[in-house]
């Protein structure tokens, strides 16, 4: 745990990426096996993540993300894309994944199946969503995490304009909506003026309640 700790000291969302390295597969590959592991709600997964090292795609993205040039100067960029809604159809094929995988039919499991299926789909298709992307957002904090385990730099994004991401990846053709981005790349030496500053977080008595 010291070990992680001394990661997560070291990771900061980088400002300047350096092009000229890029994230080695296999630590791509990791990061990403951990966001897949990762919780959700239900077990559904109800997001997708893009892993877009295309480097026109990622030229259009950045001036409709505040003109964020990690996008293009990391190796990787990874797009959190939530359902747009809960559908039936994406319910049963989550359950019956499970029960797939595990080789069994649990009384239980289904009662809690027919659970979903009698709340999600109903309701709002906006409330759905935004479940949705909650959950991406779990996936996020792994992948933070993750990252910084394998020592690769990383930057989340909420400054962009989601319909233009969506339009640019074909997103609504696939019932997803973008949520964040995650580019992936390396600090560099320079030009960065937050990489030497101290971390700053709220103390932990100031942050921390205990109630025994």
């Amino acid at each position: 745990m010291s070990n992680l700790l001394e990661k997560l000291n070291w990771r900061y969302a980088t400002k300047k990426m350096d092009p000229s390295k890029p994230v080695p597969q296999e630590k791509v590959d990791a990061i990403l096996e951990a966001i897949r592991l990762t919780a959700t709600s239900s077990g559904l997964q109800p997001y997708d993540v893009f892993v877009v090292t295309n480097k026109a795609l990622r030229e259009d993205i950045v001036p409709h993300a505040w003109g964020q040039t990690q996008i293009t100067d990391g190796s990787h960029l990874l797009v959190f894309a939530a359902w747009d809604n809960y559908t039936e159809e994406r319910i049963n094929a989550m359950f019956d994944l499970v029960n797939e995988e595990r080789g069994f039919t649990n009384e239980g499991w289904e009662a809690y199946r027919q659970k979903l299926l009698a709340v999600y789909p109903p309701r709002d298709a906006k409330e759905n969503y935004e479940h949705a992307a909650r959950q991406a957002y779990i996936g996020l904090g792994t992948a933070l995490i993750a990252a910084a385990e394998e020592g690769i730099d990383s930057t989340p994004m909420e400054g962009f304009d989601p319909e233009k991401v969506d339009e640019i990846l074909g997103l609504k053709e696939k019932g997803l909506r973008s949520v964040i981005l995650l580019p992936l790349g390396y600090r560099a030496e320079d030009g960065d003026w937050l990489v030497n500053l101290k971390k700053v977080r709220r103390a932990k008595e100031q942050f921390i309640t205990e109630l025994k």
